[in-house]
């Protein structure tokens, strides 16, 4: 459930996402999830990689950046309340998330949630023991 994200920091202005993207491909490394933060001039780029520290690596050769954060998976039910249900459970709990964001899975019954979350452990301990799964 607990897994590793690399957050850069990228200037906005055109092209520069596809810059780093290329770096990242041209690494044969795949990006499994992503999202990106912004305000007019500075952004965060968040990605799930197969590689993190590689990405780590080569980003920061690059002169970019880049920090590498843990973050929680969360396997929801792809279906309407299925994220509901998370965040009611994280809430009842007094679990505050910093940040979130969401992709389909590759069955389309599921889809995960990635979330930064302070109380990293407690979290983990109790969506496990309402039977929720994670990324690998």
């Amino acid at each position: 459930m607990i897994i590793k994200q690399i957050s850069i920091f990228v200037e906005n202005k055109p092209g520069r996402l596809a810059e780093i993207t290329k770096i990242i491909a041209k690494n044969n490394i795949n990006i499994r999830a992503l999202s990106v933060a912004d305000t007019t001039h500075f952004g965060i780029l968040r990605i799930i990689v197969d590689d993190p520290e590689e990405v780590e690596r080569v980003l920061k050769a690059e002169g970019l950046t880049v920090s590498i954060t843990s973050v929680i998976t969360a396997c929801i039910h792809n279906r309407p309340g299925g994220l509901a249900e998370v965040l009611e459970l994280l809430a009842s709990n007094d679990i505050t998330i910093e940040y979130m964001y969401a992709f389909i899975a590759k069955s389309e019954n599921e889809a995960y949630v990635v979330m930064r979350i302070e109380a990293e452990g407690a979290a983990v301990e109790l969506l496990k023991e309402h039977g929720f799964t994670g990324m690998e």
